[in-house]
């Protein structure tokens, strides 16, 4: 009995051992790879998916043969873009393809990527498993966030797509000699960052931007937290630079040429300023430069918009600055000729000219509120000398401009330094004090207007608290006599000039802002120069009666109450 279950015992150890060694060499089947994942970079028309599969992948089941275009079946669905030319990079065995893309248009943002087994015979792993034919990955044509950083080297000639968005990191050039495009609804962003890393866009002399949006489209300059969709308050500034455009244009500075506030005095780009009145440095249209300003040091903050030395041949039409630290546009000499602005809620003055502007300007507008703004304009003729030639003396007509109204202290307009100007069919609102012309023992501003060189005429006035509206601001070694003779010819001016105290019939609360005119604003209209810029119309100011050419593609747009 003991013998028996002794021998049985050992058949069972045998059996159990048997089946333990034919357990452990049984492997199971291999698996069919997979495509595990898709990513999708690129711009332009040029894009690149790169396929991640489960295992290395072969175009042969013999373990050889790199995939080809050959192995994939690559679509696009929805969308306008379709696949003008497909190239596939991968080696065989490795576990990675790229397949390289020129797309026939610039993706709208509706596409979508479709990659599968072009069938189920184009895709082996290492055990001659083919991938199955229903296996599709897929990806979007949203675009890309740009990271743009200058490092000596400008943009370079190239094109900004509206599918991408482009943050720009520290101050960003377009060279002597480069083009940048910048296509309709293409969103710019500045990085955070004061002092030496502050964010902006400069037109070098020498460089160009073509940047034309449409009233549809608009190109926006903003901030890098703002998300277009309620992250940054409307009122935020101080939150990126801004953009500068610099030329070849007469200033009347000595020497000749300057630095542009706000950059480095170590940056030769940041030069501006030369013999060509009529230099061109592209096209500014349909553009929204938002919450900007930010410090560069010392209290400096950047402009919304500046212009140093840029020529009449650059165009700029249909541009709003709003919520800039600083001034809204500043030209620092130069001839450009600027129609359709609209400057609002910035911190300092609205409209700032300096160096000797010559320019030309119609359609102009600019609203304070919300306790923010200083002067509408800020008019000084020259700084190094303060008489230097040429005069700063721009042709202005058609502006509205709307102030803090009474109780902040503010000025309409300030023209000092030798500064003249001539502004004309214009209307002014709500401000405390009036406009002022400097008067010094010497060449001033007094001066030009004495010339004819500074004029205000078919002008409307209303809710001005001043009285009278023009004054002269007289330096303390002036005789009180010619101080007293001249107070009274510039008090009289504004009747002999045909400015009148009109109300133009604005709506203005603590939050609305509709400077579109509801009374006739017609009459007594001043001749515009005879000029191709500029337009001959029948009213005064900004804006026709019933019409708004800032609606909908700026953000100051939804304060005006239509």
């Amino acid at each position: 009995m003991k013998k028996f279950n002794l021998l049985a015992a050992f058949a069972a150890i045998i059996l159990l051992g048997t089946s333990a060694c034919n357990d452990k060499n049984d492997d199971p089947e291999p698996a069919s790879p997979i495509m595990s994942s898709i990513s999708m970079s690129g711009d332009n028309k040029d894009y690149i998916a790169t396929i991640a599969f489960s295992q290395g992948v072969y175009a042969q089941n013999d373990k050889t043969g790199n995939l080809t275009d050959a192995s994939f079946a690559v679509s696009v669905d929805g969308g306008t873009a379709t696949i003008a030319s497909m190239t596939v990079s991968h080696i065989a065995g490795e576990s990675n393809a790229i397949i390289n893309l020129v797309m026939s248009d610039y993706p709208s943002g509706d596409e979508t990527l479709v990659v599968k087994p072009a069938s189920a015979t184009s895709i082996y792993n290492e055990f001659a498993k083919a991938m199955s034919a229903d296996q599709t990955q897929e990806a979007s044509f949203d675009g890309n966030i740009i990271l743009i950083e200058d490092n000596g080297n400008g943009t370079g000639t190239t094109t900004w797509t509206a599918n991408n968005v482009y943050i720009l990191q520290g101050l960003v050039f377009v060279n002597d000699g480069q083009t940048l495009t910048i296509e309709p609804g293409t969103v710019i962003k500045g990085r955070a960052g004061q002092g030496e890393n502050a964010s902006a866009l400069i037109v070098a002399r020498g460089g160009k931007i073509m940047a034309e949006g449409t009233a549809e489209l608009p190109i926006i300059f903003t901030a890098e937290a703002d998300d277009l969709a309620g992250s940054v308050a409307d009122l935020d500034d101080g939150l990126w630079g801004g953009v500068i455009v610099l030329g070849h244009a007469v200033l009347n500075t000595v020497p000749i040429e300057q630095q542009i506030e706000g950059i480095p005095q170590t940056e030769a780009r940041g030069i501006y300023g030369g013999t060509n009145d009529a230099d061109n440095s592209g096209v500014l249209k349909y553009i929204s430069i938002r919450h900007g300003g930010t410090d560069i040091g010392e209290g400096n903050e950047i402009n919304g918009l500046t212009l140093g030395g840029v020529g009449s041949a650059t165009v700029f039409d249909y541009i709003e600055v709003i919520s800039n630290k600083d001034d809204g546009v500043e030209f620092f000499g130069g001839k450009p000729q600027l129609s359709h602005i609209i400057v609002a809620f910035c911190g300092d003055d609205s409209y700032d000219y300096d160096q000797g502007y010559r320019g030309s300007g119609q359609f102009w507008a600019a609203i304070q509120g919300f306790d923010r703004g200083d002067r509408l304009g800020e008019h000084d003729g020259g700084t190094e000398p303060e008489t230097g030639i040429p005069y700063a003396i721009p042709q202005i007509y058609n502006v509205t401009y709307l102030g803090r109204g009474n109780g902040a202290g503010k000025r309409t307009i300030t023209f000092r330094d030798n500064a003249g100007g001539h502004y004309a069919n214009s209307i002014f609102y709500s401000q405390e004090k009036g406009i002022d012309i400097e008067l010094l023992s010497g060449e001033c501003s007094y001066t030009r207007f004495g010339a004819d060189e500074l004029t205000l005429k078919n002008n409307l006035f209303y809710s001005i608290d001043a009285d009278p509206i023009f004054t002269v601001s007289a330096a303390d070694d002036v005789d009180p006599m010619i101080v007293e003779e001249a107070s009274g010819i510039v008090a009289a001016y504004f009747t002999s000039a045909s400015n009148e105290v009109y109300d133009p019939g604005f709506t203005v609360t603590t939050d609305v802002f509709n400077i579109i005119p509801t009374n006739d604003v017609s009459a007594n209209m001043a001749t515009v120069p005879a000029d191709t810029f500029f337009q001959t119309v029948g009213y005064k100011g900004a804006f026709d009666q019933g019409e708004n050419w800032a609606q909908g593609w700026t953000l100051v747009s939804k304060y005006m109450g239509n």
